[in-house]
């Protein structure tokens, strides 16, 4: 019998695999139950609602995206780069559920959670008061970014990341 950890994990990335292709709105207990051959009161022992499954879903790139912004320290603008797209990397599909239905930023007030996180890690890389135009190259390189992890998702690592964070340090200047 499986533990009561291996089948919560086992929800999460059945659940995770049907918000990324239909998203979460249009995707039922029912269907990720169906899926998992499991029934419905088995997967409310796990978790009480949907918004409770998607939290824990999401809930791991948030912890991760404190962290970084928390515990970097500013310096090299390339290594940060390099390393906040490897992070963003691991949380692709999250990314690609969040875009493909916004309204997923609501769960963990995510919207302005991310805005922060943006401006905590643009601090990271210009300093504390960059002008204007800095400001804006900062935003354009870390939101594309972000967009290169959504857009070219199911492209390997190897070939998406060396050309995100070139592109990324060009919008810096560096």
């Amino acid at each position: 019998m499986a533990r009561p950890s291996d089948t919560k994990a086992r929800i999460q990335a059945v659940a995770r695999e049907l918000f990324v292709e239909q998203g979460v709105r249009n995707t039922s207990l029912r269907q990720i139950s169906d899926r998992l051959g499991i029934t419905k009161p088995a997967l409310y022992y796990h978790f009480t609602s949907r918004d409770d499954l998607v939290r824990s879903i999401i809930q791991p790139l948030v912890e991760d995206m404190e962290r970084f912004v928390a515990t970097r320290e500013p310096g090299d603008a390339r290594e940060l780069l390099d390393d906040y797209f490897e992070m963003i990397w691991r949380h692709r599909d999250i990314l690609v559920m969040i875009v493909r239905e916004l309204s997923t930023l609501a769960y963990l007030d995510l919207g302005e959670r991310m805005f922060e996180w943006r401006r905590r890690f643009i601090t990271l890389l210009l300093g504390p008061d960059p002008d204007p135009a800095r400001h804006i190259h900062a935003t354009v390189a870390i939101g594309g970014m972000s967009d290169c992890a959504v857009e070219y998702a199911r492209l390997p690592l190897e070939e998406v990341k060396p050309a995100a964070v070139e592109a990324a340090a060009a919008a810096l200047g560096r």
